[in-house]
């Protein structure tokens, strides 16, 4: 696909310096872009790449303006990153073909099932005994959804889902391959040396525009649902356990691990590879950063690190700097004792 600035203009708006009929036939970073490549720039750190580049357009922040104009053409806006995002969703929705709406002859569709003549239901596909799978949604090859489940309006399973029974997936959310939303959460109950399982007799409930990376699991509540709300994103291999709460707009990296009945508040970040315990709250706005280990309840908004234990970040990073001098400290010591000895 070929396109003028003007057209991108046009759909996103921005500043646009430069010639509005140059033709851009795709998107790439600054170091690899070619000159029919529209590339941004977000991150200062990069920003010694804008004089080398071979971009033929890039899109910058209001300060680099005169700096960008100076190289070529440029597309000012108030936040290049999101920006860029939005490029991303309009290429795609002008170069993917549209797939057509209907179930393949080799998908299973129960009795009692309810499929939206605009839904796509792919090869080997199933869909339960009462499921719903609604408008434009997309149940894609070999995915199963449960007896009694939702797929929302929009909503598109990859390859390979599970959406387990009676679970309900909400408007326009994306699943990729290998996510199991709604298997049985990890309840036993100890008996003379032995487990008993206990059932599990929630399910999941997901809100609307919530997406979850591969292989990642949420599992069913044992009695209540475990819930994720609106706009909720999960990365890849994340282990959502049993009556986990996720507040909207949270984004949690990948190799995640959420003990059972954990409540995260809105707006909330958990980096790649942390670790909470069950059965505490974390408020709206808080932000855990990689392989922090959370074993407590975070009652206040802010940025909280560390594995020996977590702490606020600012104190963690002072204890951080101390830690790194403790040898030294200790030698002092020694040296102290010998002479008062």
């Amino acid at each position: 696909m070929s396109v003028a600035l003007s057209d991108i203009v046009a759909a996103l708006g921005g500043e646009l310096l430069g010639d509005p009929a140059l033709a851009m036939d795709g998107i790439a970073p600054l170091e690899s872009a070619e000159p029919t490549h529209i590339s941004f720039l977000a991150n200062p750190r990069y920003r010694s790449q804008l004089a080398s580049t071979r971009s033929g357009c890039v899109i910058v922040a209001p300060a680099l303006r005169d700096e960008a104009a100076a190289r070529g053409a440029a597309l000012v806006t108030a936040d290049p990153y999101l920006y860029f995002a939005r490029l991303t969703q309009w290429w795609a929705a002008r170069t993917r073909a549209a797939l057509p709406a209907g179930v393949h002859p080799s998908a299973v569709v129960e009795e009692g099932a309810v499929v939206d003549p605009s839904a796509r239901i792919e090869a080997l596909a199933f869909v339960g005994a009462g499921a719903i799978v609604e408008a434009d949604a997309v149940v894609g090859t070999q995915s199963h959804v449960g007896r009694g489940a939702r797929v929302g309006a929009g909503s598109r399973l990859a390859p390979r889902v599970v959406l387990g029974e009676g679970c309900t997936v909400g408007q326009r959310c994306i699943l990729h391959s290998g996510v199991v939303v709604g298997a049985d959460g990890f309840g036993f109950a100890p008996n003379q040396g032995r487990w008993e399982k206990i059932e599990q007799l929630g399910a999941v409930t997901m809100g609307d525009d919530v997406e979850i990376g591969a292989n990642t699991c949420v599992d069913r509540g044992a009695l209540g649902d475990t819930v994720i709300e609106d706009g909720v994103k999960l990365d890849n291999l994340i282990q959502v356990a049993h009556n986990v709460h996720i507040g909207a707009h949270t984004a949690i990296a990948g190799c995640v691990a959420i003990a059972g009945s954990t409540r995260i508040g809105r707006h909330c970040t958990i980096a790649g590879a942390s670790s909470l315990v069950g059965h505490i709250e974390l408020a709206d706005h808080v932000h855990i950063s990689a392989c922090t280990l959370v074993t407590r309840s975070v009652r206040q908004p802010g940025r909280y690190s560390g594995s020996f234990p977590f702490d606020d970040n600012a104190s963690w990073e002072k204890n951080a700097a101390t830690l790194r001098q403790l040898h030294a400290l200790r030698e002092r010591v020694k040296a102290l004792e010998k002479k008062t000895s």
